[in-house]
């Protein structure tokens, strides 16, 4: 009866939610099945013969006492009930998390696992994941890179401008919509900043960037676009 309940459960739950959430699904099920287990254990003790009275009043003390001793573990299981509800990031998503940044691996009620991109895993207890500001660079599926070049004072700068959205709109995995933008940023001591916006699927992001950086640089080089180093200008009087 009880494995009828956890499918008919199981199957319910998938249906309400499409199967969104397997983790608040899983955990559902797991307490409905312990709950059921719990009370059959009750009723066999009471046909048994056994008081369950006290038996069940020793059972709500003991669960105080370990409610005190496990605050910390309780703590990160209410917030992997926010989170399981809020859905702010899934398996396979690539986030920041308690100051983390990796992609998803593995979530369940009480931590979260990522895999860092030097290839190291961090668990995060649900806790610290739901009290810090959480970053999912996936759950868009689109990403701008934002990109910013230096040239020297006297640069034809609407030629360099043009040179540059050219470059960044052939990069291998730059979306053609929304459109690459290219603008000036700055006036700075040494140079002048020309920035540069491309847009490219979340997964690209870092191809797309590495790329462009390289082909605008080797574009200036072409084109005889000069990048100055930091420098200081001194006049000497008499």
């Amino acid at each position: 009866v009880i494995k009828c309940i956890a499918a008919f459960l199981r199957r319910t739950l998938e249906q309400r939610v499409k199967g969104e959430n397997e983790m608040l699904i899983k955990f559902v099920v797991s307490v409905a099945v312990k709950t059921c287990w719990a009370f059959l254990f009750v009723v066999v003790l009471g046909r048994l013969g056994v008081e369950v009275g006290p038996l069940v009043a020793g059972l709500g003390a003991t669960g105080l006492i370990i409610g005190f001793a496990f605050q910390e573990s309780l703590g990160s299981l209410a917030a992997g009930i926010m989170l399981a509800l809020n859905k702010p990031f899934k398996v396979g998503d690539f986030v920041t998390v308690a100051g983390f940044e990796g992609t998803v691996k593995a979530l369940d009620m009480m931590a979260v696992t990522l895999a860092t991109v030097d290839n190291r895993r961090v668990t995060i207890p649900n806790k610290s994941a739901w009290g810090s500001p959480i970053v999912n660079y996936t759950a868009l599926g689109m990403r701008r890179v934002d990109l910013l070049f230096s040239v020297a004072y006297g640069t034809d700068l609407a030629a360099a401008r043009a040179l540059v959205l050219e470059t960044v709109s052939k990069v291998p995995g730059a979306l053609a919509d929304p459109a690459p933008v290219s603008m000036v940023s700055a006036l700075d001591d040494s140079s002048i900043k020309i920035g540069a916006r491309a847009w490219c699927r979340s997964g690209d992001y870092w191809a797309v960037y590495n790329g462009a950086v390289e082909a605008v640089n080797n574009a200036f080089v072409a084109g005889g676009i000069s990048q100055p180093f930091p420098q200081v200008d001194v006049h000497m009087k008499n």
